[in-house]
Parts: C-alpha cells; structure tokens; sequence
C-alpha cells in the first residue's frame, strides 16, 4: 500500500472511531481517549529517532512541554499586546485555533530539536542520553522563572465550551484533533521507515561507525531525526493546554511522559511503526483504566512492572514475540515438508 492510499484509509478507519466513540455519548471515553492518543503520538515521535537511529532520548518531556508552553504564549499574546500596543496594531492579534497551535508548537520544538541534536549527537550511548536528561532540567528551570507564562504558579487557558465551526463539545473537537494527528504521525513513520531515509537510519542503529565509513551522512541524518522527533512531541504537547485547563510547569514536564514515551515503543517494538501503537493502546489504556479503579498513582507502577516484564522476556517487544512465534512455526512447517519430500 502506498503512502498516501495508508493516509486515507488510516483517516476513514479514523473517523469512523470517532463517530462511534461519539454514538457511546460518554464523555470519559473521549477524556480518557484523548491521553491515548496523545500517546501515541509521542511514542511514535520517540520511536523515529529511539527505535529507527538508536539513539535514547530521556528528554521527550521537554519537546511535548514546548508544544505545551507555545500554546500558552499564544494564548497571552492578545492581553499582552492589548497593554503594550496601540489599539489599531492589538486588535490584530488573536488567538490561533488549535491546528494553526499545533502547526507552531511543532516548528518550536522541532527547532529545539534540531539545535539540541547539533549540539549533542556527537555524544553516543549513555552521555546522550545524559544529556536530554540535562535539556529537560535545563527548560524546566526557564520555564518556572518566566512570568509570562506563569512562572512556578502555573496558567490557566479558557477551554471553549464548543468547537468553532464544527459545534461539537470542545474535548470531542481535542480528540478529533488528536486523531487527526496520529494518523499523520504513523503515516509519517510508516514512509520513513520504507524509505531510503530510514534505510540510513537503519545503518545508524546497527553500526553507526560502518555506515560513516561507507559514506552515510550520518550527522545529517540524525538531525532529521531529532528535528522530526522533537517536531511530533512538540505537537502532541500543544492542545494539552486546553485539555487539562491549567498548565504547571510540573505537569507539562511530568515524569510520565518521559518514562511512558520510552516504555510504549519497548513494549510494542522499535523497528516498526506498528510498535509504537501497539505500546501505546497496550499501555494507556491500561493505565486510565488502573487510574479509574484503583489510583493514578499506580499508572507508573503498572508501567515499571511491565517494561521489566518485557525486558526480561520480550526484549524485542510484542512484534518480536510475534515474528519469533509466527517465524518458529513457518520454520517447523517448512522442515515437515522437506522431511515429507525426501520420505517420498
């Protein structure tokens, strides 16, 4: 299947999910829903430069916290602009709708992306790894000493009561979004991983030092990576804002973020686009649905547990499972049949 024929059907199958989750008329299930996705969005976005490169990325917290804080920016702007400007020049500025916020919390982080990557991806290993760690630190401590975007206290964004031209309650019009998104997240990592991008990818992963010696740009390529990474996160964290009604700069670097960004792909698989869905449906809904039962203070706990479980006995993830069991069985059935041609 092409790139573009995935896209359509991945955006019917899409909207199809979300005229059913609309025929439940339950309101959770889109509340609930929306973190999901959110996952695997960013799962996806990890999964380019963790999965395909090879590169661990702990920083995944700051990228969807810029998308975040863009949002908030944005949202300021106007009262801003109102107190500093003349009347003529503030009546110019407004707030974005979400697609254009979205649209911009990508181009941020993806920057931020692109200038952490030429800065950093000469570390390899443990030390580039230490070093997102110290990026997320490092923004962290920015945001909670910047006022305009609340500092430590945190900032309220007013969610509409519904969506502009579409008239649909405003978290139904966020998981629509979200959805939206995903598809074009997973299309995205679907074309490079059949591309020649993602073959250069692949050679980065495997042996970083034979593919520079074979004249792969390697620098080059892990830029794209950490731009288109950072890019997705930054797009998966710039509706959250509305969603959650009042950001802090707690909950927009929260550890959940960075730990379940990791875990989603291990546990789905990192060498394909699949994986990072299978992780992320696999695991968030379990998680919303230990926070409805039991507490949401188990969500990361539920996480630890399976990430050991699966590094114990699924190192490869669940499509390794599958191309191992799937792959034994192809192997025994070929042997019967060599064995029955031979007997004849």
């Amino acid at each position: 299947m092409r790139t573009w024929q995935f896209f359509l059907v991945s955006l019917v199958i899409a909207l199809a999910g979300f005229m059913g989750a609309r025929l439940l008329q339950n309101d959770y299930l889109f509340f609930a829903g929306y973190v999901v996705l959110q996952f695997i969005v960013l799962a996806t976005a990890w999964n380019i430069l963790g999965g395909y490169c090879g590169y661990v990325n702990f920083g995944s917290a700051a990228f969807f916290a810029m998308g975040a804080y863009t949002t908030v920016v944005m949202t300021k702007l106007p009262a801003f602009a109102n107190r500093h400007f003349p009347e003529e020049i503030a009546a110019l500025v407004g707030i974005p709708p979400i697609p254009v916020l979205i649209l911009l919390g990508g181009v941020i982080a993806g920057l931020v992306g692109l200038g952490t990557g030429y800065l950093t991806l000469r570390l390899r290993g443990v030390f580039f790894a230490i070093a997102t760690l110290a990026l997320a630190v490092v923004l962290q401590t920015l945001i909670v000493n910047w006022d305009f975007v609340g500092g430590s206290r945190g900032a309220y964004v007013i969610r509409p009561a519904t969506a502009p031209l579409f008239g649909i309650n405003y978290i139904e019009y966020l998981f629509l979004v979200m959805l939206v998104l995903v598809v074009v997240a997973l299309t995205t990592a679907r074309a490079i991983e059949r591309s020649r991008l993602g073959y250069g990818f692949a050679t980065i992963r495997d042996d970083e030092l034979a593919a520079e010696a074979s004249g792969v740009p390697t620098l080059k390529l892990k830029l794209v990576a950490t731009t288109l990474s950072g890019a997705f996160m930054g797009m998966a964290g710039a509706p959250f804002p509305y969603y959650i009604g009042f950001l802090e700069p707690s909950s927009a670097f929260g550890l959940a973020y960075a730990v379940n960004a990791i875990a989603m792909p291990m546990i789905g698989g990192t060498t394909s686009w699949v994986g990072p869905l299978l992780g992320a449906v696999l695991l968030g809904t379990l998680q919303q649905l230990a926070t409805v039962t039991i507490s949401s203070a188990v969500s990361l706990l539920l996480v630890g547990l399976l990430l050991v479980f699966f590094v114990i006995i699924a190192p490869n993830g669940l499509l390794g499972l599958w191309h191992d069991y799937f792959g034994r069985k192809q192997k025994t059935e070929d042997e019967s049949k060599t064995a029955a041609v031979k007997t004849s």
